[in-house]
């Protein structure tokens, strides 16, 4: 992996990640394709919304179909049929997600399947393993992901154990094209984060990530630990936060530095009828739209909104048609495709201040209400 920094203004970057399967552009939003298929999307729909970079779940492509019936398929990308870049998460979201059904040691985690009930091991070692076999353009270190709310000196454990499991990962990465991202653990204290980013950055990985942030804590919390991220994070590497993903976070997190971002919220909400528009989120499931003749958004260029009504969408919705998440899906993660696109310009001209006071003072604008604030 090469990374190219190609702009700044303040703590913002532009830069441009070089892959194996393509050059990808940042800031940028990764779709979550948690089963190898972003929900409601083919591959072809999904590059049409402009996507460069998609999420995969190491874990549960690990329980089903395996990681064995994807090699001998040619890989992740030949698999599901996408053609670009690839990123996997290596199951230590899971760790958090699944609390009921895992028992964390030093060794690794033993969970019971989802899927089943067996009892499955997953460690360090395992992970990069399963990501190699996926065919990851970039592979994440296993790690704990700190739960919220946690005392401090849980905190500690947590991230202490996570940077052993790192040290572990990086030498089981093997020698493949793919890179490999840190996760700075250390839940909202900013020394547990500087210490985990220190022993991180000692080992040299190809990116660094921040975890176990938006799972419950306030926004300020979560930006108290990202105003001083940039003075522990090496400059010329990319920086990746880990499951944030509504639009207002996005942008904030970018003006902090951030690069990469995934969050299942735009998949999500298109399945229960929230939209994103540059005013806000329009609840199509409101008696207002049965009858609106307008696009979602009339300054938004994606298929949805040149063809269709909210009154239309509004019918399948209500009609629970298949096309309905499919059409509100390819608008969500069009507008996210645009979003970074927009904050990528601001930061090359030098105007990032501007385009975030336009894009707070425009979703301020207008009652459209606002989506649940769900979250990976």
């Amino acid at each position: 992996m090469k990374f190219t920094l190609e702009a700044a203004d303040g703590r913002a970057r532009a830069g441009v990640l070089h892959l194996e399967h393509g050059a990808v552009e940042t800031p940028v939003f990764m779709p979550v394709g948690t089963a190898a298929t972003v929900k409601a999307m083919t591959p072809a729909m999904l590059e049409e919304t402009g996507a460069s970079l998609v999420l995969a779940n190491t874990f549960h492509l690990m329980l089903r179909p395996g990681a064995d019936v994807i090699r001998r398929c040619g890989g992740l990308h030949r698999f599901m049929h996408w053609r670009r870049p690839i990123l996997t998460d290596s199951g230590g979201f899971q760790v958090f997600s699944l609390a009921g059904l895992r028992e964390v040691s030093e060794q690794g985690v033993l969970f019971r399947s989802p899927v089943n009930g067996d009892k499955v091991f997953l460690d360090a070692e395992r992970s990069m393993e399963i990501q190699r076999a996926l065919g990851a353009d970039i592979m994440m270190c296993f790690d704990e992901c700190t739960p919220w709310p946690v005392s401090r000196e849980q905190a500690r454990r947590s991230m202490e154990l996570s940077m052993r499991w790192a040290e572990r990962s990086l030498r089981a990465r093997g020698d493949g094209a793919a890179a490999l991202f840190g996760i700075v653990q250390g839940g909202v204290w900013p020394d547990l984060r500087r210490e985990s980013a220190a022993h991180l950055t000692a080992m040299d990985f190809d990116g660094y990530a921040l975890g176990g942030l938006s799972v419950g804590e306030s926004a300020a919390e979560r930006n108290a630990v990202l105003e001083p991220a940039h003075e522990w994070l090496p400059p010329d590497k990319p920086r990746y936060l880990m499951g944030v993903g509504r639009p207002e976070d996005i942008v904030e997190a970018v003006r902090r530095g951030m690069d990469l971002f995934d969050c299942v919220i735009p998949t999500r909400n298109s399945r229960t009828g929230f939209l994103y528009t540059r005013r806000g989120v329009l609840r199509l499931r409101n008696a207002r739209y049965r009858d609106d003749t307008a696009p979602v958004d009339d300054e938004c260029g994606c298929y949805t909104c040149r063809h269709f009504s909210r009154a239309y969408l509004h019918h399948l919705d209500r009609c629970n048609e298949m096309l309905g998440p499919m059409l509100n899906t390819l608008h969500n993660l069009h507008y996210y495709r645009q979003l970074t696109a927009g904050l990528r310009r601001a930061i090359q001209q030098g105007r990032l201040d501007d385009f975030a006071r336009d894009f707070h003072r425009l979703r301020g604008g207008e009652a459209c209400g606002e989506a649940p604030g769900e979250s990976v």
